[in-house]
């Protein structure tokens, strides 16, 4: 039974969510003028110190972080979503402080009062829904951007998981997007240089797919017959009788958190961790579809059996064959120690515009042969030893400063990148080693280049 000191943290995070346009658009007022004041009182204290003071840094303090996930953990939805994505996409580039901050918003959520559950539940399944079930847990599981999870045994005996959306989120996806992207933009993260409106529309667009509980149903399901003769890995089932458009219902599947793969044998870690590195190849070159969300908590770990459950199918995409195809070239190149072909097709696929390579064409070489150097070797690559990630950033951080280079990949690469560059972080996490050469060559050995989609 959870003890005291546990019932008042579950207390201390029961916050209704704000459901209206209006009440919504409050909380991004009280956030910019929480944030304001906390900018005027640093710029104050570094003017007393006699120190230089700059936008970016008056609003990136812990201060300020800490105000932004509180009121990003309250509204949830789209909000509490694109903060999570800043603290995974850019947590090598913010002070660690502050990556720390925000990095709590992929640990947990506020969630919703009993009175305000069972008002959705109502809408949902109707007025007498408690006499589906034999029992309903009304405290969630786990709470998330877009929804809670609560465990619950229907009266045939199936033990369930039951994940609940939010109320008003799918509604205000596009206005929460607009108002946080608004505050990006004043931080320095979107800098007006750059042309980011197809950016937030596929954002938009994916958050809304993520919100309609029967697509993700289906698409757990596909995951299921893809991995079923896949040992190590397990997908919850689908039950139908219960799922709406706002309500998912899944068999439920104990496991812990990935996170404690950290304390099992090195042995043990590696492989379950090299197994996960496979299914992102096998997504990327052989299904054709990505779950595209790298967040922790999306996947769960069972000690006694090693299996690793996979959770969260609402980000699943499909992969465009010409990202399929264009990664291949890449990696090919990458793997035969071929300098000038990786800078080509880097190009080719729309990563890198050739500007980049005639104005900064020595820092280009730099950074391709220290990943070169660190992917191909047929060895242990170590995750942990992200030695190389600073080299490759102070390369990376001089090009970007000529607004020349400046551009957008192809939209259909990013999503992908993010799941790639969020399994790596994960690496570094869990200090997992991975022999990354010997999966890649037996992916792509396995599998043939994607049809190109007909027009």
């Amino acid at each position: 039974m959870p003890d005291d000191n546990d019932n008042r943290a579950d207390r201390g995070r029961e916050r209704s969510v704000p459901s209206g346009r209006v009440s919504r658009f409050a909380s991004f007022g009280r956030l910019a003028s929480g944030v304001a004041g906390g900018m005027m009182a640093e710029g104050a204290r570094r003017l007393s110190r006699g120190e230089g003071i700059n936008t970016r840094d008056l609003i990136l303090t812990p201060g300020n972080a800490r105000r932004m996930a509180d009121r990003l953990s309250h509204l949830r939805g789209a909000a509490m979503k694109m903060g999570q994505m800043i603290s995974l996409d850019a947590g090598d580039y913010l002070p660690r402080e502050l990556s720390d901050i925000l990095a709590t918003l992929r640990d947990q959520a506020n969630f919703m009062p009993a009175r305000q559950l069972d008002k959705v539940l109502k809408e949902g399944w109707g007025p007498d829904w408690r006499k589906r079930f034999r029992w309903f847990n009304p405290r969630p599981i786990a709470a998330a951007s877009i929804g809670q999870v609560h465990k619950a045994l229907t009266r045939d005996g199936e033990e369930l998981a039951i994940k609940v959306q939010y109320p008003g989120i799918a509604g205000s996806i596009d206005s929460d997007v607009d108002n946080v992207m608004t505050l990006l933009r004043v931080a320095g993260f979107a800098p007006p240089e750059l042309e980011i409106d197809k950016l937030l529309a596929e954002a938009k667009k994916q958050l809304h797919e993520e919100a309609d509980y029967r697509r993700e149903g289906e698409q757990m399901e596909m995951y299921r017959e893809k991995l079923a003769d896949t040992p190590g890995f397990v997908v919850p089932k689908l039950y139908e009788p219960l799922t709406t458009d706002r309500i998912l219902a899944m068999s439920f599947e104990e496991g812990t958190g990935i996170e404690e793969l950290e304390n099992e044998p090195d042995e043990r870690r590696d492989e379950i961790y090299a197994r996960l590195l496979r299914l992102v190849a096998r997504e990327l070159f052989e299904f054709g579809v990505m779950q595209t969300d790298p967040n922790f908590a999306n996947f769960r770990y069972r000690k006694d059996s090693g299996d690793i459950v996979l959770l969260d199918f609402g980000a699943c995409r499909e992969v465009d064959p010409a990202v399929s195809n264009a990664y291949r070239a890449m990696l090919e190149a990458g793997m035969a120690g071929d300098r000038e072909k990786v800078k080509e097709e880097t190009i080719r696929a729309g990563f890198m515009m050739p500007i980049v390579v005639e104005k900064h064409g020595e820092r280009v070489d730099r950074m391709i042969d220290i990943v070169i150097n660190e992917m191909r070797e047929d060895k242990l690559f170590d995750f942990g030893d992200r030695a190389f990630v600073p080299l490759l950033r102070d390369e990376g951080w001089e090009i970007a400063q000529d607004k020349d280079t400046w551009a957008f990949p192809p939209i259909e690469t990013l999503f992908v990148q993010r799941k790639v560059s969020g399994t790596a972080l994960l690496g570094a996490r869990l200090k997992a080693k991975a022999n990354v050469r010997r999966i890649t060559e037996e992916v792509l050995a396995s599998t043939e280049p994607m049809a190109a989609k007909a027009a």
